[in-house]
């Protein structure tokens, strides 16, 4: 047994057009307190998981945090289905990931943050924008995530929309719903905080 108490949160939502949905141009309050203007209503998953990110940290304070979406497209155009895209603001954190990547067979592959990228989704009328637009995606989500976690908390990103969908079959993976991380995640606790 891992001497790790691992907590899972899930972010479950209804995603359904209405009278009250939100539109372009709205301007909504996460938990945190943090404005945000929609300027992309496609861009709703990291609203939910912001949230979720923020409650675990307010509740649990965790160690670590990890995170696994299929956030964004973007990912899927930069690395197609071989690799997640890595997120990370701890190199420590991140190389446990990329040696249980490579023990698994669970691709990973680092991508930066950085304050250009976080510039990229500055905002005139909120404290931020829930997109930075075309270019970048992927990271700009990231960026997105990373402001809401808090100061000293190591923390990983991983846009698994590539590698959890459609991605091609084998021995791991049956193409669609893949169970991509399970392994990678277990590997990681088992190889850094067992024993």
């Amino acid at each position: 047994k891992a001497k790790l108490n691992a907590v899972g949160i899930v972010g479950l939502v209804e995603n359904m057009p209405s009278g009250t949905a939100m539109r372009p141009g709205d301007i909504v309050k996460a938990m945190s307190g943090t404005t945000i203007e929609i300027v992309n209503t496609d861009a709703e998953g990291r609203l939910v998981l912001c949230d979720a990110l923020w409650f675990a940290q307010e509740t649990y304070k965790p160690k670590f945090v990890v995170n696994l979406a299929t956030l964004t497209g973007a990912i899927m155009v930069a690395l197609a289905s071989e690799n997640a895209g890595l997120f990370c603001n701890d190199d420590e954190l991140a190389g446990q990931i990329e040696a249980a990547s490579e023990a698994t067979g669970e691709g990973v592959w680092r991508m930066p943050l950085g304050k250009a990228y976080d510039k990229m989704i500055d905002s005139k009328f909120a404290d931020m924008k829930n997109t930075g637009g075309r270019w970048g995606g992927a990271v700009t989500a990231a960026q997105f995530l990373k402001r809401f976690i808090q100061d000293g908390v190591p923390w990983a990103h991983l846009d698994i929309a590539g590698t959890a969908m459609g991605s091609p079959k084998s021995d791991i993976s049956q193409g669609w719903a893949s169970g991509y991380g399970v392994r990678l995640l277990e590997r990681m606790v088992a190889d850094n905080y067992e024993g």
